[in-house]
């Protein structure tokens, strides 16, 4: 009888062990919320790669937590505000405890509420609206600068480096992001003495831009550059037709440049005096920058797109150190170590202690030239 209570108490014992083991074990769920397919997908894709990136190595070097992987749970939203609520709902009901995702606050806005209404973080990799933090809560976490950083830095480098005195200005009135962008470029052209001889719009999926380019061909005086404040889908498309009509007055934007349609819509004969404001890592010889790039060419075989991939990869990283910061998997606990964050990305430090809680980072001019890339610039908002 006794050795039937001993046999029974070691097998019992033996199963809780197991069972603590193995939840002790699980992984850290982090929820992956990106377009790739649609309209944003050239810029969303790389970001997904480099968050699944910076997840595989990390878990290669023991992952956290005393062992515990990162499961990274992609979900497509599919440009499209109801799916990004829909997939939203979706990673909420796994168990992430972090969501990153989205590069344009029109994809955040719907989305990361959700996350902020569960007291799970939400870490956007690539939206820049400087609001969006007030807008959403303090569950929401930005790893880019603000869009008032990069449209001053461009329309500082309009005027200091292409000695631009008047400016037309194209707005995509579809998107957050791009009429914030004008409005932060149009406010720091004024301040800097430019003459903004015309202001025209167009929307988001728009194909045919005649009109626009033949109010551009007739404007006087001539403009001596091209403000575009568009998303990645429309930007090659727009600096097709307005190289093919023959106008080559240098073309400037912010980081919905920062796709290869720029170059690949357009061809290299159009892809030349082409400017735009993104987030830093090309030709920067930092370390944190050169293993990006070898590990990023290592996986995939090809080197990192544009700065996107880099943002998402960064995104992981930084939840990965507010996890590891924090000592728990739990939301609220990582939620006050990104409060804290002094984390050295590939894309430059992320810090929250600002008012806005909006990153101060490095800006990357690029220039195109013959369907070439090269850093032109590097600022400091």
């Amino acid at each position: 009888m006794k050795r039937q209570v001993i046999k029974g108490l070691v097998s019992a014992l033996g199963v809780a062990l197991l069972t603590t083991s193995a939840f002790a074990k699980e992984p850290v769920k982090i929820g992956a919320l990106y377009s790739v397919t649609g309209g944003m997908s050239s810029i969303d894709a790389p970001s997904l790669r480099g968050a699944k990136l910076a997840a595989k190595l990390a878990n290669k070097s023991g992952g956290v937590l005393d062992g515990r992987q990162i499961e990274i749970i992609a979900v497509d939203a599919k440009t499209d505000q109801k799916e990004s609520v829909l997939g939203a709902k979706k990673l909420l009901s796994q168990g992430v405890v972090v969501g990153i995702g989205h590069s344009d606050p029109s994809f955040v806005l719907p989305s990361a509420p959700l996350f902020q209404k569960k007291k799970i973080p939400f870490i956007t990799s690539g939206a820049t609206l400087p609001t969006l933090p007030a807008m959403v809560g303090d569950y929401l976490f930005m790893v880019a600068y603000g869009d008032d950083g990069q449209a001053y830095a461009t329309a500082d480098f309009t005027k200091d480096v292409l000695h631009a005195k008047n400016i037309a200005v194209w707005t995509d009135n579809g998107m957050d992001f791009t009429k914030a962008l004008s409005k932060f470029y149009k406010k720091k052209a004024k301040a800097n003495g430019l003459n903004i001889v015309l202001e025209d719009f167009f929307m988001t999926g728009d194909k045919d831009y005649s009109a626009q380019v033949t109010r551009l061909e007739n404007t006087s005086p001539k403009p001596d550059a091209i403000f575009v404040s568009a998303g990645p889908d429309e930007a090659g498309v727009i600096v097709k037709q307005i190289r093919q009509s023959g106008i080559t007055a240098p073309i400037l934007s912010g980081d919905g440049f920062d796709t290869d349609l720029i170059i690949t819509v357009p061809g290299k004969k159009y892809a030349s005096d082409i400017y735009y404001s993104t987030h830093t890592f090309r030709g920067d010889s930092r370390p944190e920058v050169v293993k990006f790039n070898e590990d990023y060419k290592k996986e995939y075989g090809i080197a990192p797109e544009n700065a996107f991939a880099a943002l998402g990869y960064d995104a992981v990283g930084l939840a990965i150190d507010a996890i590891k910061r924090a000592n728990s998997a739990d939301p609220k606990k990582i939620k006050g170590a990104l409060d804290d964050a002094d984390y050295q990305a590939v894309t430059g430090k992320i810090s929250f202690k600002t008012a806005t809680r909006v990153p101060k980072k490095p800006i990357a001019i690029i220039g195109v030239h013959n369907g070439e890339v090269k850093v032109e610039k590097t600022m400091m908002p």
